[in-house]
């Protein structure tokens, strides 16, 4: 930076500033929006690979549903449903297949596809010798043996897929949040070298304006020691100052009135401050009772969140209780099956007790089929709890933060009342020092008479006092041209 003036230093220190600073903010930008579309990817692959495993374990709930139905009635529309829920399971098992891309996840998947065939194979052999015969119990020992164990490790394997997506999560968010810690490394690093730049671009100009300045400072304090001996022959004389003591008198006639002015302006500056003091302690107390309801609001939510949670627990409660329902009509539903067949076999004496029998197996029938929508009821309202609690829970960190911004206004009123009081204060000193200074005009009015006698004897050293203003005037365009600004 040799050879240039002072501004076009601080040009270059303010460019490199500025260079480091857009630097920063750039980098910042797109590490965020790195880190956002990690997360976002991460999300998006979560949100579909569990759903989708979630999804294959309820298709298979509905496939035994609809095969145990088929087992009880013999029913075509059962048999139809559980070959199209096969084939359902069968699909998304593909799709979730396309998706994953962790290779225990595949492996798990292949295991799942082998096992549903075997468990499809079993099923099927087992519906062909239900139609073929009505004896419930052997059907029920056949599926026991040949079906129940295929369709249990089945029903294991869905679960650890389940685990498995779940675990895959965890370390996709896992892996995002430390791309985000990497980003915000980098944005602080950044941070920190912009600092040290400009800490030190700041400390090199102060350096170079220390350094020049104060040669130019030398030669106006030299000048300013011959100004100095100039004036103190001046003191003793000037001609020309007897003309102006007329000026000097009114001039400060007119300080005197000024003075009195200001003293009545300090005296209502005060009055108003009095007033302003006492509006603030009252929008203190106003933010003390805010600040009361508040409390009173955050305790209300809290008992919103418990009524919520004991909702939700009721709730799980129903669950089980429907589940016990659903048992209970489904044993009722193959105990209605025997009686009809017993009823069957007594002949004309049975024929009474088997339509009983067929009432008693469709009100079971209607009792399952209102247990499942009671369930669906149950996970809607389950669900719906679930929002509520969060949606207040919301709302309790914003009245949480509502309190602190309320403390922090108390705070500020507080320290309004306290400057308040503090002008008043200065109010009351500016108005005695406005009476004092009134005081002192007067008598600087009685000493300019007195000047008057001793201006005639300035006159002789008013030359050299003039030379002297020049070559200072000339060391102060010296100045300007060292610091960069080109003025005269």
């Amino acid at each position: 930076m040799a050879g240039r003036t002072y501004g076009g230093k601080l040009a270059i220190g303010v460019a490199i500033t500025v260079t480091l600073t857009l630097l920063t903010i750039v980098t910042s930008v797109i590490g965020l929006v790195f880190v956002v579309k990690a997360k976002d990817a991460a999300i998006a692959s979560a949100t579909d690979d569990l759903t989708g495993a979630e999804n294959l374990s309820r298709m298979m709930e509905m496939r035994i549903a609809d095969y145990r139905a088929f087992l009880l009635n013999k029913s075509t529309e059962n048999a139809d449903l559980t070959g199209a829920d096969h084939e359902s399971f069968r699909q998304l098992l593909s799709e979730l297949s396309a998706s994953i891309e962790s290779p225990a996840a595949q492996a798990k998947l292949a295991d799942i596809a082998a096992l549903d065939d075997r468990h499809a194979a079993a099923t099927a052999e087992l519906m062909a010798s239900r139609l073929q015969t009505d004896d419930i119990p052997t059907i029920d020992r056949l599926n026991d043996t040949k079906v129940v164990p295929i369709r249990k490790p089945l029903q294991q394997a869905l679960a650890d897929l389940i685990g498995m997506v779940r675990a895959d999560v965890a370390a996709d968010r896992e892996a995002s949040s430390t791309r985000a810690t990497q980003a915000i490394a980098l944005v602080i690093g950044l941070g920190v070298l912009t600092t040290i730049s400009a800490v030190l671009v700041a400390l090199r100009l102060s350096r170079d304006l220390k350094r020049e300045v104060g040669t130019a400072v030398g030669h106006i304090q030299s000048s300013s020691a011959q100004l100095e001996a100039a004036a103190a022959q001046q003191v003793n004389g000037g001609r020309d100052q007897a003309s102006a003591m007329s000026e000097i008198t009114t001039t400060i006639s007119e300080l005197l009135i000024t003075s009195r002015q200001i003293a009545d302006t300090a005296q209502r500056v005060s009055k108003i401050a009095e007033e302003t003091e006492a509006a603030a302690r009252a929008g203190d107390a106003t933010i003390d009772q805010t600040r009361t309801s508040i409390g009173t609001i955050r305790s209300q939510v809290d008992q919103i969140v418990q009524h919520m949670l004991a909702l939700g627990e009721k709730s799980q409660q129903i669950g089980l209780v429907v589940d016990l329902v659903s048992e209970l009509a489904e044993q009722t539903n193959i105990l209605a099956i025997n009686a009809t067949i017993e009823a069957s076999g007594a002949g004309e004496w049975g024929r009474r007790f088997a339509v009983v029998a067929e009432e008693i197996r469709k009100l079971a029938d209607r009792t399952a089929a209102s247990a499942k929508e009671i369930r669906a009821l149950i996970e809607d309202v389950r669900g719906a709890v679930n929002t509520t609690v969060m949606a207040t829970e919301i709302g309790a960190k914003a009245v949480d933060a509502g309190a602190r911004k309320f403390d922090d206004a108390t705070n500020s009123f507080r320290e309004i009342v306290q400057l308040v009081a503090t002008t008043n204060d200065a109010t009351r000193e500016i108005e005695l020092s406005t009476k004092q200074q009134t005081t002192a005009v007067e008598q600087v009015n009685v000493a300019a008479s007195d000047t008057a006698r001793v201006s005639r004897e300035t006159e002789a050293s008013a030359v050299q006092t003039k030379q002297t203003a020049a070559h200072l005037s000339t060391l102060s365009s010296d100045l300007l041209e060292m610091v960069g600004t080109g003025r005269h």
